[in-house]
């Protein structure tokens, strides 16, 4: 393995810096660092480590600016989304900070002969591995939480975002978490996977592929270790008869090229029904047709590059096995020329079971459109995957869009007539292959404490 990594800006293919990567050795030892510092973390109280938390937020926009660039530099995510990325970090870290007493707080609970308390005590080391479309993001969901519980914090973030990984560990020591509460690894994949069996290690966090999550959960399993795995999806959105078209088209739109289309929760298939399906499709495709891809940096870019040349590549092959098998390309679908890992604006129709469009996760700007007869059908295509992280309902009805969002969708969470990311006040995971667990709400603080009955007779 080599000893030394470089990461490649996505825009313009230039090297950016190169980093020693961590031995086995020093690996280690910061885990056994991460384990000590945890025995002294855990004894600090709620106050003490919400202050740190907001802390935490106000130097974090402090550096906003630094911050953004780092992040546009490293995985080509354009500069204003770079911005709110930042803004939704901060702001978990004061929900965390505001709320953490109450959900952590212990209950009382009747005992026959007396009486019992039902407490939640941290685990000790939680160990991340994150990937790299957004890089400060994946890093504050799962880090925040545990860091208020009492845990200590490990983090093997992906390679081309080492930068931000090193930033962020500054960042918290800046602010006044001390020293190994939370630390960095710049390792590979087969050591995370040896770090796992590690003593001190009590518990897995990952974001990624299913493959990957089977390969990270099978391991912790083995281990008798705790995770919680977000895998992706390949979420539907579904364009009912009496939807606004003009408000669903904008939303949709967006919900596929945020992020240059880069997020587990973006918006992908887009499922329609018959009679409105032409006037949807056409007012889509003149939609995408306008978003021209561009230097991140600039402010007015809303379509930056895909994050590196491999998975660019991969996408396209994706594209152009469904042409292939019988999908229709409406726009876009050409790899361009030129510097960059840029990829257009894409839109598919005629998708059917059997393609990558249709079954699999496009992590790129390419929207497919799947014309269905009726609200029916729709549903059984949205749950036709197997995936289960988001999806969405456009309707003009809303308590009905709700009733189907309620009982009739299989995921982790629905949008209903707009596109949303993960919010800090609301629970964020999936179901099936999209993985366990969940994040945030008050619902990921409790995923890596022991809850303990404590039984007292009178």
């Amino acid at each position: 393995m080599a000893n030394t990594h470089q990461t490649i800006n996505p825009a313009t293919e230039e090297v950016i810096q190169t980093f020693d990567i961590t031995s086995d050795a020093q690996a280690r030892e910061i885990v056994t660092a991460t384990h000590e510092a945890f025995l002294e973390w855990r004894q600090t109280d709620f106050d003490e480590r919400a202050d740190i938390l907001r802390a935490i937020a106000k130097l974090l926009r402090k550096r906003k600016e630094n911050f953004s660039a780092l992040m546009t530099q490293e995985m080509g995510k354009p500069i204003t989304q770079s911005n709110d990325e930042i803004e939704l970090c901060a702001a978990i870290c004061e929900y965390t900070a505001d709320n953490a007493a109450t959900f952590l707080a212990d209950e009382e609970r009747s005992l026959q002969g007396g009486r019992a308390l039902i407490t939640y005590q941290p685990f000790g080391v939680i160990f991340g591995i994150q990937p790299w479309n957004f890089p400060l993001y994946q890093v504050f969901r799962y880090s925040i939480a545990n860091i208020m519980a009492g845990n200590s914090v490990l983090l093997k973030h992906a390679p081309n975002v080492w930068g931000c990984a090193l930033e962020i560990e500054k960042l918290f020591r800046d602010a006044g978490l001390p020293g190994h509460v939370f630390s960095v690894l710049l390792i590979g994949d087969e050591q995370a996977d040896a770090l796992i069996e590690h003593e001190y290690v009590r518990g897995v966090n990952f974001t990624g592929s299913p493959r990957a999550g089977r390969i990270v959960g099978a391991k912790a399993s083995e281990c008798l270790k705790k995770s919680v795995l977000e895998l992706g999806s390949n979420d539907a959105y579904l364009v009912l008869a009496d939807a606004d078209i003009d408000k669903t088209v904008a939303n949709c739109m967006q919900g596929r090229i945020y992020n240059a289309g880069q997020s587990c929760v973006a918006a992908k298939r887009f499922v329609v029904v018959d009679s409105v399906y032409e006037q949807f499709r056409d007012a889509y495709v003149e939609h995408m047709r306008q978003i021209q891809y561009g230097d991140p940096t600039d402010p007015d870019t809303r379509l930056g590059p895909i994050a590196r040349q491999d998975l660019r590549a991969a996408l396209h092959d994706q594209v152009t096995r469904s042409i292939e098998q019988g999908a229709s390309c409406a726009l876009g679908g050409a790899m361009p020329d030129g510097v960059g890992f840029f990829y257009p604006a894409t839109v598919l129709e005629d998708v059917a079971p059997g393609m990558p469009a249709y079954d699999e996760e496009l992590f790129g700007p390419v929207a497919a459109l799947i014309r269905v007869q009726d609200e029916e059908e729709a549903i059984r295509v949205a749950n036709d995957s197997r995936y289960g992280l988001g999806g969405g309902i456009f309707s003009g009805d809303e308590a009905h869009a709700i009733d189907i969002a309620r009982n009739l969708f299989d995921t982790g969470m629905v949008n209903i007539n707009g596109y949303r990311l993960a919010q800090p006040q609301l629970p964020f995971g999936g179901v099936k292959d999209s993985g366990y667990g969940r994040e945030h709400g008050g619902f990921g603080i409790k995923e890596f404490v022991n809850i303990k009955a404590v039984l007292i007779v009178e």
